[in-house]
């Protein structure tokens, strides 16, 4: 009973004597001087990027591209594209040509679009008419297919169009 006894005294007295080294060399703590704060707001406005990529486009109907004995000639180009990044829902593009009273006829149909709905192909006026319809909320891209229509009948000539594809409420 002596024996655990002083075991007790000797490990109490161990104890104290961690016990005062840990106050001589108290354990290191930040220190706050002060503090601030702030609110960071990140706001999203609608966004509505249309841009065509593989630059103008020339048709050229000729001899070549002519059947004997019929009155209308074609010819198609499909080599751009028509790009769109657009941020919020219930979207279409729509398309028109600047040109009032062209001698020839410009179809135009997209190809494969990567988002959305294609409507039936399009003949071009000054009146914007659905091209693309469903594609809110995307970015996508559709290959544009012109197609000129001149009839022999008409003669020759040629018609300068500026072509104008706009987003809009569906």
């Amino acid at each position: 009973m002596e024996k655990v006894r002083w075991i007790n005294t000797v490990l109490l007295l161990a104890a104290l004597v961690v016990g005062a080294l840990c106050a001589s060399f108290p354990i290191a703590q930040a220190q706050v001087f002060g503090s601030g704060h702030h609110t960071v707001t990140v706001q999203v406005s609608p966004i509505t990027a249309v841009a065509i990529s593989g630059g103008s486009v020339s048709l050229a109907i000729t001899g070549a591209s002519a059947v004997a004995g019929q009155d209308q000639m074609s010819v198609t180009d499909q080599s751009t594209q028509l790009l769109w990044g657009i941020n919020s829902s219930a979207k279409k593009i729509t398309v028109k040509t600047s040109l009032a009273a062209p001698l020839f006829t410009l179809n135009l149909l997209a190809l494969n679009p990567t988002q959305g709905t294609a409507s039936a192909q399009v003949t071009l006026s000054t009146t914007a008419q659905d091209f693309l319809l469903n594609i809110g909320r995307s970015s996508g891209s559709a290959t544009l297919r012109y197609t000129g229509i001149a009839l022999a009948s008409k003669g020759t000539g040629s018609d300068a169009h500026v072509i104008t594809f706009t987003v809009a409420t569906q």
